[in-house]
């Protein structure tokens, strides 16, 4: 599982939340499978009942622990720091008492402050960690930014795959990965797919070999990432097989990945199929779909009514 210490994450936001390290170590790590496994949140205000890993202290939070003596508020946070807490971030440019900054010496509890909104310093720390922390794996295929929707063709070596993808991209697809497809679990129904650094910007012809896609296409070809919706599988077919395949599906395929259904269609490769133009139709209608618009069981109802009115 993915992981990020405390250190990591202050350099990486530094800048942008103006963050300063006030007291306390700097050997914590927020872990993936031990945020996935345990009941406290990612991020919040200070909470003594139910500390979360992240925990903010804003103005109220603040206020509300100056009201007691050095000896209350120590009482009142060793519980928090004792906990499995990973960091305590004074917010919007508070002062830090001298309790709160000797607790967090002592528990070796990171200890940092921002002049940013606590509201507005959670929501960019959730984002960050979320996509840092997601759950992720690894698939086979190329992953297109096709017509907005990403798309994930996959299907057995030496199908085409890569023949495709190119073609797409000259006819205005972006490319996000090739090869190996990193996808991440960044929200309960949401997959982002990745490139893996070493493969950014490369796709494989057979016969050409490794094509550099933003020198050849531009920058306009490529995507950083992208959300899967679609999942389009090619199957070499020969006729016997072309009868076989069901017309008028009105079952949706799915496929689950990190426990995320999506929607699958699987197109034949024969010869004189403009898979391209296939791709392209397949998400035009998935979107089609997504709006509530079925095609297929459209026409199905009307042939009924037809037939029910003969």
């Amino acid at each position: 599982m993915p992981q990020i210490s405390i250190d990591d994450l202050f350099q990486e936001q530094k800048e942008k939340l103006e963050l300063e390290w006030v007291s306390g170590g700097n050997e914590r790590i927020l872990d993936g499978s031990r945020i996935e496994n345990s009941p406290q949140g990612l991020i919040g205000h200070l909470n003594f009942i139910h500390p979360n890993w992240v925990q903010v202290v804003s103005r109220v939070e603040n206020e509300y622990l100056n009201a007691f003596d050095g000896d209350m508020q120590r009482k009142m946070l060793e519980p928090v720091f004792r906990g499995d807490i990973a960091c305590m971030i004074v917010a919007e440019n508070e002062s830090v008492s001298s309790v709160l900054s000797e607790m967090a010496n002592v528990f070796g509890v990171p200890l940092l402050r921002s002049p940013q909104q606590s509201v507005h310093l959670m929501w960019q720390l959730r984002h960050q960690l979320t996509r840092r922390l997601a759950k992720s794996t690894s698939l086979h295929g190329v992953f297109l930014d096709v017509l907005g929707l990403g798309v994930l063709i996959t299907g057995g070596s030496g199908v085409g795959k890569s023949e495709l993808a190119l073609e797409l991209i000259s006819r205005g697809s972006g490319l996000i990965a090739d090869d190996s497809v990193e996808f991440y679990r960044i929200a309960p129904e949401t997959l982002e797919g990745r490139c893996p650094p070493m493969l950014l910007d490369f796709l494989e012809v057979r016969g050409i070999g490794l094509l550099n896609i933003r020198t050849i296409f531009g920058e306009n070809a490529m995507r950083p990432r992208k959300n899967l919706k679609l999942i389009v599988n090619l199957k070499r077919s020969s006729e016997s097989d072309l009868s076989e395949i069901d017309r008028l599906p009105l079952d949706r395929r799915k496929r689950e990945i990190l426990g995320v259904e999506i929607s699958e269609v699987t197109l034949p490769v024969a010869v004189g199929r403009n898979l391209a133009v296939l791709v392209e139709v397949a998400v035009r209608n998935h979107i089609l779909l997504l709006r509530g618009k079925d095609s297929t069981r459209e026409f199905i109802d009307r042939q009924r009514l037809h037939m029910e009115g003969a």
